[in-house]
């Protein structure tokens, strides 16, 4: 917070874009509404990004037990062609959920065996249940210390408790927030999914 203090907004004011930050609003509109100049609204926010980008970085630490749902998604590229998997100019991401808990999302290269596994490896306790869909890059969880079941959503997107839809909720709020925005800067596009890690974690 001490780069916060630094700021020439007064406190009233900084106040009063911290609210309107949680409300979801975006630094223009916030800007409008507290009145300060759009680029010192847009500098804020950055920055309370960047304190929440240390603060789950610290949270992350902690392992997942129990049961918990992988999966990926892709964010940004353009909407006309293909999209999924495979889409070109997508950012992909790799989420795991706890049932009944926190999530945890980050940038990934791709969505292959090879970069999923370590990553669930590093965040999920042994003998957990792990729940997935049926993507081929995690086929290698059926030969690991996890029970892994998985939902094939070209049948069925839930069978009693054999669903991904903790993760997939995830999914859709991170991306109707950052709709909003009309397009995310690639360079700062983790410090945004950081945010909307910190905001599903903390309603």
């Amino acid at each position: 917070m001490k780069a916060m203090r630094k700021s020439r907004i007064s406190q009233f004011k900084q106040g009063r874009l911290i609210d309107h930050f949680i409300a979801g609003a975006t630094a223009r509109t916030a800007a409008r509404l507290v009145g300060v100049h759009r680029n010192s609204a847009a500098l804020y926010f950055h920055r309370l990004r960047q304190i929440i980008a240390v603060q789950t970085e610290t949270e992350s630490a902690a392992m997942f037990g129990g049961e918990v749902e992988v999966d990926e998604s892709y964010f940004g590229g353009q909407r006309k062609g293909k999209r999924g998997r495979g889409a070109a100019g997508k950012t992909p991401v790799f989420g795991a959920a706890r049932r009944g808990g926190r999530v945890y999302a980050r940038v990934i290269p791709d969505a292959q065996s090879r970069t999923l596994l370590p990553i669930i490896k590093r965040k999920v306790t042994p003998d957990s249940i792990v729940y997935s869909d049926s993507w081929r890059g995690y086929n290698v969880l059926d030969a690991s210390t996890f029970k892994h079941l998985r939902i094939n959503h070209s049948k069925q997107f839930a069978q009693a408790r054999n669903h991904i839809n903790g993760i997939e909720n995830f999914w859709n709020q991170a991306k109707r927030h950052m709709r909003k925005f009309n397009g995310v800067p690639t360079a700062h596009f983790e410090l945004y999914l950081r945010e909307c890690e910190w905001r599903f974690n903390h309603k």
